[in-house]
């Protein structure tokens, strides 16, 4: 009962950033709306991570399933894809690049802190 309870506090804020997203014809998903809104909550105190702890470890454990359907997608497209594989790693690879240095930056960042 407290895996559904915590999946009903995750759904409903993904729903209200589907609702937001719709009404109010924004340019971002709406599952992006809904992650802002969970961060929001969860670092103003609202929802506590106790709340939510157990349904997000299950969902990253089982992280690997929800690539399937983008794996299958991909091997549909495949006659779409097949003139643009140098540009597809070249983005892959360069967009890679931007993340780990990006992170770098920001990791740096945070572990600076306050000081110095």
């Amino acid at each position: 009962m407290k895996l559904l309870r915590q999946a009903s506090i995750i759904l409903g804020i993904y729903f209200l950033g589907e609702l937001l997203q719709k009404s109010l014809n924004l340019p971002i998903p709406g599952s992006v709306i809904g992650m802002l809104i969970l961060l929001g909550l969860l670092y103003t105190g609202v929802i506590k991570l106790d709340m939510i702890e157990e349904i997000s470890n299950f969902l990253l454990d089982h992280l690997a399933i929800f690539f399937i359907p983008a794996g299958v997608g991909l091997i549909s497209s495949f006659s779409l894809l097949r003139g643009n594989w140098f540009a597809i790693i070249a983005v892959s690879f360069i967009s890679t690049i931007i993340v780990l240095v990006a992170t770098g930056i920001i990791v740096q960042i945070i572990l600076k802190g306050g000081k110095s």
